[in-house]
């Protein structure tokens, strides 16, 4: 009980839900964990090569990006940056743009890849079911289009942006989200914008019925199976099941991958993930609706294994792997 108001759910940690319907997100895990959930301020100046400033895309919701602007030196010719739209993780129930773990993964990024970052303060379940996160990265695609229009000026992007190369990334619940996004904006007319890839890090495709590495994988910090059940009775609409679209995207419940106009995908895939087989279960789909579908598999590492900045800094095997799975991200970009 707390200021007479009772916990009904609480969510390993990480999030508190009060008979009242409102919603706690104060970490109460382990003490040093913590800093991986803390704000970290933006910086117009460049700092260790990058400069990044928040910015309202729409007055009347209020939604809000994270711009992570590299410094990089254009060859002669000038050469515009690709454009990388970011969908954070949490089970669409936790976390920010602004956390310092995507702080920490997003400025490394944008050097590597020599592209701008616009990371979306994507609107929270329960508060806010899905799809609303669906429809705030949807408005950021629009924001991009009213940018490249010039109907609305944000220098950073004007200046540096190569509107033809726009990709989405997204981590965990982030990655539904990429398909989600893709999938609508494969039906809408968004020129001079054109979405060239795709990038679900570890996404978050489940089932009603638990799959094999569910039960048989072990749990992570990032991702236990008490965080997939509750956050996701919470973010999903009311009475739906894990089957939905957005979570089962390959599922019967789904639009048939065959219809959809994805672009190319990158899916980012660990092995010893609780959700592996899933993912693979939407990989295969993809393959069969003949999309362009690549996986790039980090070995013996678990869900969003690179976000643990603990972990990065103590264990050389899985610092090389987050470098290797940066690498590949990369990789792609400069190749679509």
């Amino acid at each position: 009980m707390t200021n007479g108001k009772s916990v009904i759910l609480d969510v390993s940690g990480w999030l508190r839900l009060f008979d009242d319907g409102s919603v706690d997100r104060t970490w109460t895990g382990p003490p040093e964990v913590k800093f991986v959930a803390e704000s970290v301020p933006p910086h117009d100046d460049f700092i260790d090569g990058v400069a990044v400033r928040d910015l309202v895309i729409d007055r009347e919701s209020g939604l809000c990006v994270r711009i992570y602007l590299p410094e990089v030196k254009c060859s002669g010719g000038g050469e515009k940056l690709p454009v990388v739209v970011h969908f954070h993780g949490g089970g669409f129930c936790i976390s920010e743009a602004d956390w310092f773990m995507y702080y920490h993964t997003y400025t490394d990024l944008v050097k590597s890849a020599e592209a701008i970052c616009v990371s979306v303060y994507l609107r929270r379940a329960p508060e806010h079911r899905l799809p609303a996160a669906v429809d705030d990265g949807f408005s950021a695609l629009r924001w991009l289009q009213s940018v490249a229009l010039g109907h609305e000026i944000e220098p950073w992007i004007t200046e540096n942006a190569d509107f033809n190369r726009v990709f989405l990334i997204g981590d965990s619940s982030g990655g539904n989200l990429v398909h989600s996004v893709a999938a609508l904006a494969g039906e809408a007319d968004l020129a001079p914008v054109k979405l060239a890839g795709g990038i679900p890090i570890h996404p978050g495709f489940v089932r009603a019925e638990r799959s094999k590495s569910e039960i048989e994988n072990p749990q992570s910090p990032f991702l236990t199976l008490d965080m997939v059940d509750k956050f996701l009775s919470l973010a999903l609409p009311e009475g739906s099941t894990k089957d939905h679209p957005i979570t089962c995207p390959m599922g019967a419940n789904a639009p048939p991958l065959e219809t959809l106009n994805l672009p190319p995908f990158l899916l980012c895939i660990a092995e010893k993930d609780l959700i592996i087989d899933t993912e693979m279960e939407y990989y295969k789909a993809m393959k069969a609706a003949n999309k362009e579908v690549e996986i790039l598999m980090s070995k013996g590492m678990g869900h969003s294994f690179y976000l643990n900045k603990i972990a990065l800094k103590m264990d050389p095997e899985t610092a090389a792997a987050s470098d290797h799975l940066f690498a590949g991200i990369a990789r792609f970009i400069k190749q679509h």
